[in-house]
């Protein structure tokens, strides 16, 4: 049995001690539909660099042990069980040295390069646009801040972005250590630019001040006055 003192968990629910809970913590994984599955799922999504048990655990305010257990019944029911019909999934839950990550499992390695390919072709989809007027605004950006903005993991279209030229890797955040975003020369060759100074002007096309408290005291009143 773990040492409650050593792992700093209760004993008892696995809930770290009030003493270890970073101060930004004011929920519980329980709080959320799905439970700790879910917010590990929902975390690893948007993490482009692998993530330690122990640094889920603290900003989860849980036990280590716990978190380690649960990542390891993820990966294993993603891998799924032939014996009672249950296929494996298109991606998997890896475990290295770095800690864990989601990544495309390499059988299916031919299927995405297809789609990764196609995308050199194809007109840029709403999300690649999303993506790239990001990383065009607000350079240099992470792949986690591109998520975060969008509220949706974007891994695929910064990949698709890359692929086309339109973006590339430049240095690396000094404090995650990941890959730094921005625009190519390409980029604005296609947007008919010089430089980025170029670019649009954001102002014109935010809402007033007024309208953005208006509308977080009344949803519904931005839609009725669209409709109106």
């Amino acid at each position: 049995m773990a040492d409650s003192k050593r792992d700093g968990s209760d004993g008892k629910t696995g809930k770290a001690d009030a003493r270890s809970r970073p101060e930004y913590v004011d929920f519980s994984v329980d709080d959320f539909p799905g439970g700790l599955r879910s917010c590990l799922e929902a975390i690893l999504m948007v993490a482009d660099q692998p993530q330690q048990a122990g640094d889920l655990a603290r900003v989860l305010a849980l036990d280590e042990g716990q978190v380690a257990s649960e990542l390891e019944a993820m990966a294993r029911e993603y891998d799924g069980d032939e014996a009672h019909g249950l296929a494996p999934r298109g991606f998997e839950l890896r475990h290295t040295a770095r800690g864990w990550q989601y990544g495309n499992r390499a059988v299916f390695e031919p299927v995405v390069s297809a789609f990764v390919t196609d995308g050199q072709m194809a007109r840029l989809s709403q999300a690649a646009l999303e993506a790239l007027a990001i990383v065009a605004y607000k350079q240099p950006v992470t792949r986690a801040q591109i998520a975060a903005i969008r509220g949706v993991n974007s891994d695929g279209v910064v990949r698709a972005l890359n692929v086309r030229g339109l973006i590339r890797e430049e240095g690396a955040d000094p404090d995650s250590r990941a890959a730094l975003l921005v625009t190519t020369g390409l980029f604005l060759e296609k947007m008919g630019l010089e430089s980025l100074d170029q670019l649009p002007q954001l102002a014109p096309f935010m809402p007033e001040p007024g309208d953005i408290v208006n509308q977080a005291r009344d949803p519904g009143a931005g839609a009725q006055d669209a409709l109106s």
